[in-house]
């Protein structure tokens, strides 16, 4: 039997990929990359892709975007771009469409990804259960994904709009500081590659000065900026310090997975600046936070496949 051909894509800030598949399986040599900034919404970039890829109408279409998914429509939270079915179906020529939260895609991958997809970051025992996709990148957002007898079910949320955890007088400061802008200091405002810009000028703040670099910058001076090395240690704490609360409320015991573009820009640096201590820092349940194994996802494309299985899914 033939395996159906999707188109999928996965919209994120700052750029779309878009690719076909057979099936769960992405096809690699068609995937695309757009850049958003040069379309005035996604649309255009769907029928930009057809006429550079050519070929069959698909038989179905799924898209994820950066931002909440509500009654069937998808904006992006980062930019000023909306979605749904209707336009999806015109865009693509597909009957059969969807749209999910870039996080959702995520989790509909988990499983259906190569064996090399992913890094471990803190083994432990994986009985199963719930699993959680936690994504870092132009935003930050989380997803817990229950496979349940009726299916995968990966419902949506935006835990990058909650409240910045704090437990030192430092992390205070630096709410303080990231608050100033939205008048909320929220979890994205630091875990996010515009949230490493903020942590960088905070620490020139607090040493009298207006220093700062873009996030690229900041990455590549690490070993001869102490300040950048600071602000990644910063990062890096807060980022284990949110894993485990998000861990605690949905518990994963099938393991947590990192992805996005600046958790796998963290990836040299877990180890060395104290993820897992951060991690598991939760008083009395400290050993309890061994039950979650935390792994990164390094498959750049792996809302693609999540996105197809989702479809594939459906059609089963």
């Amino acid at each position: 039997m033939t395996e159906p051909c999707f188109l999928v894509a996965d919209v994120g800030g700052t750029n779309t990929r878009v690719a076909l598949t057979a099936g769960r399986q992405v096809l690699t040599e068609t995937i695309r990359k757009y850049r958003n900034r040069d379309f005035a919404n996604l649309a255009p970039v769907l029928r930009q892709y057809r006429m550079d890829q050519g070929g069959a109408t698909p038989d179905g279409a799924c898209v994820c975007v950066a931002g909440p998914v509500a009654n069937g429509v998808g904006e992006l939270t980062n930019l000023d771009w909306s979605i749904d079915g209707a336009r999806l179906a015109e865009a693509t020529g597909a009957t059969r469409c969807a749209i999910l939260n870039d996080l959702q895609a995520q989790g509909h991958a988990i499983g259906y990804l190569p064996e090399d997809a992913c890094e471990t970051v803190i083994g432990a025992p994986t009985p199963g259960g719930a699993r959680l996709v936690i994504g870092i990148g132009t935003g930050f957002n989380a997803a817990p994904v229950h496979d349940t007898p009726g299916g995968r079910f990966v419902p949506p949320c935006e835990a990058g709009h909650a409240n910045l955890p704090i437990r030192t007088d430092a992390e205070l400061r630096l709410c303080t500081f990231v608050s100033t802008a939205h008048g909320f200091p929220a979890v994205e405002d630091v875990l996010s590659g515009r949230g490493l810009e903020q942590v960088y000028r905070w620490l020139s703040h607090e040493a009298g000065s207006s220093e700062e670099y873009l996030a690229a910058e900041i990455m590549a001076r690490i070993d001869t900026d102490p300040r950048a090395e600071a602000a990644v240690r910063q990062f890096i704490q807060m980022m284990g310090t949110v894993a485990g609360n998000l861990s605690l409320i949905h518990l994963p015991l099938g393991g947590v997975y990192l992805v996005g573009g600046v958790a796998r820009a963290m990836a040299p640096y877990l180890h060395r600046m104290d993820f897992a201590d951060a991690f598991r820092d939760k008083g009395r349940f400290a050993g309890f936070m061994a039950n979650f194994p935390v792994s990164l996802v390094i498959d750049d494309f792996a809302a693609l496949t999540g996105c197809a299985s989702f479809l594939a899914e459906q059609a089963e």
